[in-house]
C-alpha cells in the first residue's frame, strides 16, 4: 500500500509520460499511461484494502474483512477523511458481533467523519440505535432510527426499521 501522496505524485509523473507519449505521436501508449494515471487517482480515493475487506464483509467473513482493515497500518496519516468513515464504519461492523461498546465507539467517529453514501449513514445510524437500545438509552436511539429512517430514501432499511421501532416500544 502507498501512502496518499505517493498515489498523486505516481499520478502526475504517469499523467506527464502520457502527454510525452501523446506529443511524441505514441498515441496507444499515451492512452495506456492516462488509464494507469487514472487508476492512480483511483487508488487516492477508494483505498484498495478497504474495497478487499467490503468484498469479505459481503461474504461475512468478519475474520478477513479484519484482517484486510488490520492491513491499514495509520489510517489518520494513509487515508482521506471519507476512507477513516468506512474505516471506522467497518470495525463498527466487526466489533458489534462482540464488543458493543467498542462498536458504539466506531460507528460514532465514523458518522464524524462521514460516509459518502446515504445508504451507509442509514446503516450506521441505525446499527448505532440498536446497540444503544440494548444499553437502555431510548432518547438517542429514537433519534439516531428517525435520521436513518430519513436518509433510507430507497427504502431498503424499512423492514429493520420498523421491527427496531417495534422493539423500542418494549423498552
Amino acid at each position: 500500500m502507498f501512502p496518499k501522496i505517493i498515489k498523486l505524485i505516481l499520478a502526475v509523473g504517469v499523467f506527464g509520460l502520457a502527454v510525452y507519449q501523446f506529443i511524441d505521436s505514441e498515441i496507444g501508449n499515451g492512452i495506456f499511461a492516462l488509464l494507469l494515471a487514472g487508476m492512480f487517482v483511483l487508488l487516492y480515493f477508494k483505498n484498495e484494502f478497504i474495497f478487499l475487506a467490503f468484498l469479505r464483509l459481503r461474504k461475512q467473513d468478519f475474520v478477513g474483512t479484519e484482517k484486510w482493515l488490520n492491513r491499514i497500518p495509520n489510517p489518520q496519516a494513509s487515508l482521506v477523511t471519507k476512507q477513516q468513515g468506512y474505516f471506522y464504519y467497518l470495525h463498527g461492523i466487526i466489533q458489534s458481533q462482540t464488543n458493543l461498546t467498542q462498536a458504539e465507539k466506531h460507528f460514532k467517529k465514523a458518522l464524524d467523519l462521514g460516509l459518502s453514501m446515504k445508504h451507509d449513514l442509514a446503516m450506521a445510524k441505525m446499527s448505532l440505535a440498536g446497540i444503544l437500545m440494548q444499553k437502555r438509552r431510548k432518547r438517542e436511539a429514537t433519534i439516531l432510527l428517525s435520521e436513518a429512517k430519513k436518509l433510507d430514501s430507497h427504502g431498503m432499511l424499512t423492514a429493520q426499521l420498523k421491527m427496531m421501532q417495534q422493539q423500542m416500544k418494549k423498552i
